[in-house]
């Protein structure tokens, strides 16, 4: 898969971190899929949970831009 190139910031207004939830079937998997066809990195593990019908699952994604580590302001101490 080729590395694309993003944007400083998401699509369409969308934020930069974002959790998907839902059942666990194809339409999930299809609404993580595109997500990550925008440009988001998944960020962290899925998690499940069962509601006594279903089971439940959430993807954690988050735009590239966003794991980028703040620069640290450096402070001068008196002499």
């Amino acid at each position: 898969m080729p590395i694309q190139k993003t944007s400083a910031l998401p699509p369409e207004g969308l934020p930069v971190y974002r959790i998907l939830t839902g059942p666990d079937d194809a339409r999930f998997c299809h609404r993580v899929s595109d997500a990550l066809s925008l440009g988001y990195r998944l960020h962290g593990s899925p998690a499940a949970t069962f509601d006594g019908k279903n089971v439940i699952v959430a993807q954690a994604i988050i735009w590239p831009s966003a794991l980028v580590a703040p620069r640290s302001k450096k402070t001068r101490r008196a002499s």
